[in-house]
């Protein structure tokens, strides 16, 4: 009689156990869809030099979260007005559209899920820190779900604002400057933040040149920024990470330790990416 049981049992499963295998099946052709989505973009940023617009799309998607409201945060709302002509995103288009044909070969996936892969593939693509990628993100419906302007960081402001916008998202002040770490990559333009240059001479490159410039290079103001003799720039954001004793301690021991700043940038970049959803979000093992 057991055995009969168990055969039919096997031929005929309860409902709880086919929505369990059909659930496990979609978790399955999810995380073949985001392996497949990993390899288009590393391409991608192999044949476009892309690495550091990418990176700032899923920051400043996810950096418009708020713990207190629960609003904001990783959803892909910036494919909506008004976000998509927020001054803060301006030239974020250029990155959405180089990972829409990504959305229109793997639809199935999310934007929010594919912007996100995209920051962490880029970093790994450029030489940086091994992220934990999660996924399961929600895009926005509409324009409904798009957070308030102002969200994100000012870069003619000092540590006060600092502190302000990292704070609402549930950042202490380690993770703050690990996440200012983002800027040893890519460049300011004119046309998008009215600034210019590149922080490093290598703006390609995800290491902690950053903050060894920082420390080390004689930065001088010029119009609204700083500049170094070797062309390089900072802002004045930037710069305040050292006017803060808080904040310049990080600084120097990310300057003399580039692993510290690597293992903290991973830990924080992972919680960024996750604010607001990492109780929905499942792991996956990312192709090298």
């Amino acid at each position: 009689r057991l055995r009969t049981a168990l055969r039919s049992t096997a031929s005929n499963p309860p409902t709880s156990t086919m929505a369990a295998l059909d659930l496990e099946a979609r978790h399955a052709a999810y995380q073949m869809e985001i392996r497949a989505a990993a390899v288009i973009i590393a391409e991608i940023i192999r044949l476009k030099g892309c690495g550091p617009i990418l990176v700032r799309l899923a920051w400043h998607d996810a950096g418009t979260y708020d713990v207190k409201t629960k609003t904001g945060g990783p959803h892909a709302a910036m494919r909506f007005e008004p976000e998509a002509s927020y001054a803060a995103d301006a030239g974020l288009n250029i990155a959405r559209d180089l990972l829409e044909p990504v959305h229109a070969a793997l639809p199935g996936l999310s934007y929010a899920d594919i912007w996100q892969l995209a920051a962490v593939v880029a970093i790994g693509v450029m030489g940086g820190p091994s992220i934990k990628y999660r996924y399961g993100r929600v895009d926005a419906a509409g324009p409904e779900e798009c957070p308030p302007d102002g969200r994100l960081p000012d870069a003619h402001k000092g540590a006060p604002h600092l502190r302000d916008i990292f704070y609402r998202m549930g950042f202490n002040d380690q993770e703050i400057v690990a996440l200012s770490g983002a800027h040893t990559i890519g460049r300011c333009h004119p046309d998008r933040s009215g600034f210019d240059g590149p922080w490093t001479s290598q703006p390609l490159k995800f290491d902690n040149a950053y903050f060894v410039d920082m420390v080390n290079k004689n930065w001088a103001a010029q119009n609204e920024q700083f500049e170094s003799k070797d062309g390089t720039m900072m802002l004045p954001s930037d710069l305040a990470l050292l006017s803060d004793s808080s904040f310049a301690k990080t600084v120097h021991a990310y300057a003399s330790d580039e692993k510290l700043f690597f293992k903290d940038f991973a830990a924080a970049f992972k919680k960024l990416q996750e604010l607001g959803c990492e109780k929905q979000l499942s792991d996956i093992e990312l192709p090298p």
